[in-house]
């Protein structure tokens, strides 16, 4: 099986942006741990700040890969374009985000990007990745 996790804008700072919300840990060491604890998953990372970025990457992976693990971040709430790369593509997509979004600003509340994705994981930290990987097998 081959997951792309796609994240977006901000969260290269994980681990060092408000650990109050986001907690302590980079990306990058719990990626380590992910590959670790799902050895037959083949899975990739990848982290832009740029909206057409992250599109492009949807586009590329998104008739190939079993499946995609997107956190749009900010542009959750407002990207219409990702919205629609996500329904032009076979791939499913999960979303996926680290905070539970109802928790937090009133314009948080909505997603645009839900519609064209398969389920949402929110609020559960880092591990919303893992049940994200264990969603798909």
């Amino acid at each position: 099986m081959k997951i792309q996790i796609i994240n977006g804008p901000n969260l290269n700072l994980l681990g060092k942006r408000e650990p109050e919300v986001y907690g302590s840990t980079s990306f990058e060491d719990y990626l380590k741990e992910l590959k670790s604890q799902f050895p037959e998953v083949e899975i990739h990372y990848y982290q832009s700040n740029v909206e057409g970025e992250l599109i492009n990457k949807i586009h590329e992976v998104g008739f190939s890969y079993d499946a995609i693990l997107l956190n749009a971040g900010g542009y959750t709430h407002t990207s219409v374009a990702i919205s629609d790369a996500i329904a032009g593509v076979t791939t499913p997509t999960l979303e996926i985000h680290i905070s539970n979004i109802y928790k937090r600003e009133e314009f948080r509340h909505k997603s645009i990007i839900s519609k064209s994705c398969v389920g949402m994981i929110s609020g559960l930290g880092l591990k919303g990745y893992a049940l994200g990987i264990n969603y798909f097998l």
